[in-house]
């Protein structure tokens, strides 16, 4: 695409050196023309992870444009609120002389597709103000076949999901097919709508969901285009509280224990969109819905999500 508007991505980074170098030459080998503005916070590390950096920045010279603010945050900040905060403050700045610009978050142990970049960008240039990626496990990481299977039942079930919620309450701009992820992972927003909501909250875990929140409530538009994703690592110990690496602990050990996987039957999820339909009276109810239903009760977990799966294989034989 031509046109691109302004961008920086944004990265914290705790103890990332083994991955941190995987990210950095991902981000070289986009298709974008020209140098890639990168803010790295390098936060309570005891690691290589500023050499990485430093050796990166070396290396792709002429292509990656990094910064690194390196952090020693005291115990209550030393979380993932606090990091990601301060890389998106560091890109703000790389985009001051730039109204329109553009900030991209990421997380240490992703490894984005060559046209990660330029396909968040198009949505933007479309009229997206912030736009989700779609986490993929990275294949090239050793994942046992019945974790991979397992993943595949979920990613059905929230395709299924997706289905219901496009059926019933439509979305005028984030049409189907689309996904349902917008984490810190892969999430891109304008620095318009990232200064109306306030930046990042500065809390230990939930950070970039309360971004996107907060983005909603003052209008900002939120996509998920399939076109829009990223490999994230399978490990299972991670440096945030709340992260990736939890959710891959609880499929590893669905996975081991072999028993029954408990999921919301899709009757709630129907009417949770109907729900959400019956409150789209005007625009500021629209733009209060994502915090209000946070505040609604949780839906209790009364599918096995195995034997819906099992259901659904023998339908298709």
């Amino acid at each position: 695409m031509t046109g691109e508007p302004a961008f920086c991505v944004c990265v914290p980074a705790r103890n990332e050196e083994r991955r941190l170098s995987v990210l950095l030459a991902a981000l070289a080998t986009q298709d974008l023309p020209g140098r890639i503005s990168i803010a790295l916070c390098i936060n309570n590390s005891t690691d290589g992870s500023l050499h990485q950096a430093q050796a990166a920045a070396d290396r792709w010279k002429d292509r990656l444009d990094i910064v690194v603010d390196l952090q020693t945050f005291p115990e209550h900040r030393a979380h993932a609120g606090a990091a990601r905060r301060a890389a998106m403050s560091v890109g703000l700045e790389r985009l001051a002389d730039q109204p329109n610009g553009v900030l991209i978050s990421t997380d240490a142990d992703t490894r984005p597709p060559p046209n990660w970049l330029s396909a968040n960008l198009a949505c933007i240039v479309d009229g997206a103000d912030l736009v989700g990626g779609r986490l993929v496990l990275d294949e090239a990481e050793a994942i046992s076949a019945d974790v991979a299977a397992l993943r595949q039942m979920w990613d059905a079930y929230w395709r299924e999901v997706r289905a219901i919620e496009d059926e019933i309450d439509p979305s005028p701009h984030d049409p189907a097919p689309r996904h349902g992820d917008h984490t810190g992972a892969s999430l891109a927003i304008t620095a318009a709508a990232y200064l109306s909501a306030g930046g990042v909250p500065e809390q230990p875990t939930g950070e970039d969901r309360a971004l996107v929140i907060a983005a909603q409530a003052q209008g900002g538009r939120l996509v998920h285009p399939l076109a829009v994703w990223t490999r994230v690592s399978a490990r299972t110990t991670g440096r945030a509280a709340g992260g990736m690496a939890e959710d891959m602990t609880r499929l590893f050990d669905q996975a081991r224990n072999g028993g029954p996987i408990m999921a919301p039957d899709f009757s709630h999820w129907r009417q949770r969109a109907s729900w959400r339909r019956g409150q789209r009276h005007d625009a500021a109810s629209v733009r209060r819905l994502p915090a209000l239903e946070t505040q609604l009760p949780a839906m209790p977990l009364d599918m096995d999500l195995r034997g819906w799966a099992d259901g659904v294989e023998r339908a298709a034989a």
